[in-house]
């Protein structure tokens, strides 16, 4: 094993401590009001080494794998012009770089912990910075590259979450492991799904045919499909049988349990990344091919557009995700014999559809190719998509299902998500003003400079730039017609106003888009060598067009659901005082009008008597 097995090996094993451990802070143990038990206090020396370690090994990781690139010593490396350069100019370098600044602010941050909020956030930085280089793991001209490089995000991340949850269980109390063991035990379940079908998924990316299946790498595939699935279900059966129990015995088999299923799965995973995949015949160069791992498709149809599919893993996985805990949260309220309006199921799902239209549909394929196209999925997911998951009401059903604190003392998950909406940077930016720049401001950010160009580049990029359109939406028509509690209510004139404001900034920046006569693309779709697509300006003209259109309805949509908010409000406001008055008349009170001319008489008797004296 060479220097630099060693020392990724090392930033593994730190990596998914550092996790494990802020896992059992931010959600396994119970907190004291929102700040860190003395359990979870007693775990910070070895979050600060962990943090420590893995920073050291990510530094050292860049310097070696340039080292191996270059063919040459360290010292070769070390040299400041050339290591600079690689870190800026490079793919992998990038992404090193990256993950060694998210590192960094971990390391810098866990000196400072006290709460369970900020673990959450340091957790979810963690496993962003662990995930960064996977992006370079895979090269496009190998084909199935959003499947590829998805499934394998999630399966680090999955198996980062399974041993980390473990790990910490191990350094923890055993006195705390009575309240931590039903919370992983739950989460470990879906870590291990998530691990064993992201594992197969990237494995069938190798696999070009049927045929591919009788090689010794289709072989073990098939076993380890059979095995772990045998291995899941016992683990389920296992976990309900002794749910609820918390003596040792039954801790102690759960945990063998889990390591059990673990090793195997790992044992498995391990003996197919070191087999070789079946060799196909080399693919004919495609300029698209090598930049966005897709072979061009033909030019677009009705028809083409929406039945071509190419599956982005790591988007799909969010949306499942999002899917399963809103149907789980509706079958808890079910459950326990509340109702969940159908419609906000349905606006829900209609959101989730619309997402996956736009990234991994035929839209989605369309605009990896086309501006016009990647304008129409831009509309989709910034503004169309959103409305339906607003009306969902996602926060407002997680609010009625999240499990309460153990305690009188542990806020719990409920407790944090209420405390993370009432947090200073919550009301920073549902301010109104604040989420309207973020909403508009944020177009002329990325399509007036070279971000545009940057991002379209590479998986990582586009996949930040769809969810920054999801997220951005989400929070604008949150603010404006949004079912969901905010940290203060908006006043109806000012949602008309910001709507007004955001349907002039959209206009304005479409006729900017309109009006240019230079690309934007920084040279993105000419080098694609698009063959339906020959006049690369009028593609962007009619782009802008697109955003104008499709910008304007839904803002349209959204002032008229405002006004009958509005109206509906009045209305229970105004059936709300007659119920007041009706209920006061009946008790022989006087009402609020009679009240208000009582008052003006008491006062007009005042000041005839100070007049009297």
């Amino acid at each position: 094993m060479n220097l630099l097995s060693v020392n990724l090996t090392i930033a593994f094993i730190s990596s998914i401590t550092l996790i494990g451990v802020l896992i059992a802070s931010a959600f396994l143990l119970s907190d004291i009001n929102g700040a860190l038990s003395k359990s979870a206090l007693r775990l910070a020396s070895i979050t600060k080494a962990s943090a420590t370690i893995w920073f050291l090994a990510s530094s050292a990781q860049i310097v070696l794998t340039f080292s191996n690139i270059l063919g040459g010593s360290i010292s070769d490396a070390l040299d400041f012009t050339s290591l600079k350069s690689y870190v800026t100019q490079v793919g992998l370098g990038q992404f090193q770089l990256i993950q060694w600044f998210l590192i960094l602010v971990v390391l810098v941050a866990v000196h400072f912990l006290r709460r369970v909020l900020p673990a959450a956030l340091l957790l979810i930085l963690s496993l962003l910075a662990l995930a960064a280089p996977v992006f370079q793991s895979h090269a496009a001209s190998d084909g199935s590259h959003s499947l590829a490089i998805g499934s394998l995000v999630i399966h680090v991340i999955g198996i980062s979450l399974w041993v980390g949850g473990l790990i910490a269980i191990a350094l923890i109390h055993r006195d705390d492991r009575t309240v931590v063991l039903p919370r992983f035990s739950a989460m470990a379940l879906w870590a291990a799904i998530a691990v064993v079908v992201s594992g197969i998924l990237n494995s069938l990316t190798r696999i070009k045919s049927l045929d591919s299946l009788s090689s010794d790498y289709g072989l073990i595939l098939i076993a380890k499909v059979f095995l772990t699935s045998i291995l899941l279900l016992l683990g389920y059966l296992n976990r309900k049988s002794l749910s609820g129990r918390s003596d040792s015995p039954a801790m102690v088999r759960i945990i063998s349990v889990e390591i059990a299923i673990m090793s195997v799965v790992l044992f498995l995973g391990s003996w197919l990344s070191n087999t070789e995949p079946p060799t196909t015949a080399e693919a004919e160069y495609s300029p698209a091919l090598s930049i966005v791992g897709l072979d061009t498709p033909e030019e677009p149809t009705l028809w083409r557009v929406i039945s071509l599919y190419n599956p982005d893993a790591l988007m799909i996985g969010l949306l499942v995700t999002a899917t399963a805990l809103y149907i789980k949260g509706v079958i808890t309220l079910k459950k326990r014999g509340d109702s969940w309006p159908v419609g906000r199921t349905i606006a829900f799902a209609i959101g989730i559809a619309a997402i996956d239209f736009a990234t991994s549909g035929g839209l989605g394929v369309y605009a990896l190719f086309s501006f016009q196209y990647h304008m129409i999925a831009h509309m989709l997911l910034g503004m169309v998509a959103p409305i339906g998951l607003v009306l969902g009401a996602p926060i407002t059903l997680a609010l009625r299902t999240l499990p309460q604190g153990r305690n009188e003392k542990d806020r719990g998950m409920r407790g944090t998500l209420i405390a993370a909406l009432h947090s200073k940077p919550a009301i920073i930016i549902t301010n109104p003003v604040s989420a309207l720049a973020i909403f508009d401001g944020s177009l002329f950010l990325l399509y007036f400079t070279d971000l545009f160009g940057i991002l379209m580049n590479n998986h990582a990029g586009h996949l930040l730039m769809n969810i920054h359109f999801i997220l951005a939406g989400f929070l604008f028509f949150n603010v404006i017609i949004g079912i969901d509690p905010n940290p203060k209510k908006v006043p109806y004139i000012v949602r008309i106003v910001i709507l007004f404001a955001a349907m002039s900034i959209h206009a304005f920046f479409s006729i900017a888009l309109m009006s240019t006569t230079t690309l934007i693309d920084g040279g993105l779709y000419q080098s694609l060598q698009t063959p339906w697509l020959t006049d690369l300006l009028a593609d962007q003209y009619a782009g802008g067009a697109v955003g104008w259109a499709m910008g304007e309805i839904p803002i349209l949509l959204a002032l008229i659901a405002t006004f009958t908010q509005w109206n509906r409000d009045d209305s229970r406001e105004a059936k709300r005082i007659d119920r007041n008055e009706a209920r006061m008349a009946a008790m022989g009170e006087p009402d609020e009008l009679a009240q208000y001319n009582n008052y003006l008489n008491q006062l007009r008797v005042r000041d005839e008597k100070e007049g009297l004296k």
